[in-house]
């Protein structure tokens, strides 16, 4: 056998070996506010069921949406919000009779712990002092959405448009907030609770629709079976419990 053959044979074995080593493989796309929650139950579920590893990739809603759209293999799609889940669903790439809405959350608005401007309620976003206000980007980012619509629905938008810092994802505003580099931010109540050391929740904004967050499974060839034993795994009272340890609250 020459070499070329040899390092052919080696190559398909290789190849056999990777496609063997992730047929229990299950990989969640999910928003980056789920991503502590998310990650605990990943290893929960490992633990109790053995043999099968679960694989998760957080960031924006939309951009998941985006990857799931353009054929990235995920097995289980998580949004903050029903917009990006419906792009998913329009797109034919989503099971919709296994979509539900899984858990709630509210938009807060934070200030940085040490140092910044005084700032105790929106109404002090309007302060000369307050130069840059975080948020999700409106066009791509759901707690962004929700921020904009509760804004608007209080008439502080314009005052927060005037100073905005976008992020893309809410992690990123979160850390926006926490090192210092703007004066506020709006993130979920979730992604506050885990940094209480670096920012301080001022305020509740009231949302014209409830913050909730759909859960399903994607449509498409090779989806590991598993999956959907992975999707009642995080609607139990098992995997409830753990979203609630991170502030989720049911729907």
């Amino acid at each position: 056998m020459n070499m070329k053959r040899i390092l052919a044979a080696l190559g398909l074995v290789c190849a056999g070996l990777h496609a063997q080593a992730s047929a229990n493989e299950i990989l969640i796309g999910a928003a980056a506010s789920l991503t502590n929650a998310f990650k605990e139950i990943g290893v929960q579920f490992q633990q109790e069921h053995p043999g099968n590893k679960v694989l998760t990739s957080f960031a924006g809603s939309d951009a998941i949406a985006h990857q799931v759209i353009q054929g990235a293999p995920m097995d289980i799609f998580a949004s903050a919000d029903q917009k990006a889940m419906d792009k998913a669903v329009a797109a034919g790439v989503i099971d919709e009779s296994s979509r539900r809405d899984f858990v709630r959350n509210e938009v807060v608005l934070i200030v940085p712990v040490k140092g910044g401007a005084p700032i105790n309620s929106l109404a002090d976003l309007k302060a000369a002092a307050v130069k840059r206000v975080a948020l999700g980007n409106p066009a791509t980012v759901p707690v962004g959405r929700y921020t904009k619509a509760s804004l608007e629905s209080t008439g502080d938008w314009d005052t927060v448009k005037e100073r905005e810092i976008l992020g893309q994802n809410v992690r990123q505003v979160l850390d926006y907030v926490a090192r210092g580099e703007v004066d506020a931010g709006f993130v979920f109540a979730t992604d506050a609770a885990i940094m209480p050391d670096q920012v301080k929740v001022v305020a509740k904004l009231p949302s014209p629709e409830p913050v909730l967050y759909p859960i399903a499974l994607v449509k498409r060839d090779g989806r590991n079976p598993q999956a959907k034993v992975l999707l009642d795994y995080i609607l139990s009272d098992k995997g409830q419990a753990v979203l609630d340890k991170y502030g989720f609250s049911k729907p």
